[in-house]
């Protein structure tokens, strides 16, 4: 079996908003082979961008476009093409946006090895240790504390027995972000799990007064209270916060989550499958589970993702939530035949060959803006 087209389309829905949430747009990469079998993938990313590294020509052995790297290889060897498009993108690569190209190449290589051998990538990943996962629905915040309040009351009666609010208004000043927290545990009642997510916004002292003032809202975790690359500060702040500290949705492959594992920086290790692929991915959650840390997925953008997320998960042994975006979003809920969204509080794991999902063709097209094969 040989790959004979990477082709790479950009869909966008027609409302987009200046907000923090990527399920507005999405970047896919289809993987076809001389067998007529096709595996598709997404990053979470800038769609421009992916889709640029994926078309971009040779330039040299170590500035190489990946659909240049992939053409005529055999599918099946994820591995080594991982480490092929690692090498061969050294100059423009190594943690950022190639990364996220190379896992949304990875994601379709692994949805074409299940459908080959007729198996869902959970299997093949070495087997699921849950068949479902206890959700929590995603959301951002309301514009204070009395809507988010009421985004909250919106969820619970939806059936979820978790809900995690995150981004803006959050973090101007003190008075603000507790309004927000309070309403947002008034909004879910006593018994509910409670996340938060500060989206990047404070400097480490800060985020430790945050976190003692959260914590008399029994908080499940506080998440990204600190830039990204802030790896000392998260060690600093885990060893003092009376709540658990989540971050690493941003994190892209193997080698971004490298400091932060090594220097048990977290509580809880997000990782988002449009962003590591399912090659890293099984790397970092046995780099993780060997700390004696949490996993649990990102994911805010589409079906395709959340499938992929589905099936990594099910193979993390402590597994305990599931990050279920419920923006409403046409891209978030119809570009799969099938629906993947929790009901009454859990998500099932898909178990059809690969992914387990089919794109909804006429949604691809009506929302598709670029094209490249």
């Amino acid at each position: 079996m040989k790959i004979t087209q990477v082709v790479c389309q950009i869909l966008r829905i027609k409302n987009v908003q200046a907000k923090t949430a990527s399920s507005q747009d999405s970047v896919l990469v289809r993987v076809r082979t001389d067998t007529g079998l096709e595996g598709i993938g997404e990053a979470d990313s800038s769609p421009e961008v992916v889709k640029a590294i994926v078309d971009a020509p040779f330039s040299h052995n170590i500035a190489c476009g990946l659909r240049e790297i992939l053409v005529g290889e055999n599918p099946l060897e994820h591995e080594r093409l991982w480490q092929k498009m690692y090498r061969r993108t050294m100059y423009f690569g190594r943690t950022g946006v190639a990364i996220t190209a190379m896992a949304a190449i990875d994601m379709a290589l692994w949805d074409l090895k299940g459908k080959h051998f007729g198996e869902p990538i959970h299997r093949l990943l070495g087997g699921a240790h849950h068949k479902r996962i206890k959700a929590y629905a995603s959301i951002l915040f309301g514009r204070d504390g009395r809507e988010t309040r009421d985004i909250g009351h919106r969820w619970i009666d939806a059936g979820y027995r978790a809900v995690k609010f995150g981004w803006e208004p959050m973090g101007p000043d003190e008075a603000v972000d507790i309004d927000l927290v309070r309403g947002a545990r008034e909004g879910l009642g006593g018994d509910a799990t409670l996340l938060i997510d500060a989206g990047c916004v404070w400097d480490a002292r800060t985020a430790l007064r945050r976190a003692n003032r959260f914590a008399e809202y029994d908080i499940g975790w506080l998440e990204e209270p600190l830039r990204e690359d802030d790896v000392a500060g998260y060690v600093w702040l885990r060893d003092r916060s009376p709540v658990p500290i989540a971050a690493g949705e941003g994190e892209c492959g193997r080698e971004s989550f490298r400091p932060l594992i090594d220097r048990h920086a977290l509580d809880v290790y997000q990782v988002d499958l449009s962003r590591c692929g399912f090659t890293d991915a099984a790397f970092i959650r046995s780099r993780v589970e060997e700390i004696g840390a949490r996993l649990c997925n990102h994911c805010y953008t589409s079906p395709v993702t959340a499938a992929a997320s589905l099936h990594w998960l099910a193979t993390c042994r402590d597994a305990f939530l599931f990050e279920d975006c419920v923006e409403d979003s046409p891209l978030r809920h119809e570009l799969t035949i099938e629906k993947v969204q929790a009901r009454d509080g859990y998500i099932e794991v898909p178990d059809g060959p690969g992914l387990g999902v089919a794109l909804n063709e006429d949604f691809v097209r009506s929302t598709l803006i670029a094209e490249s094969s």
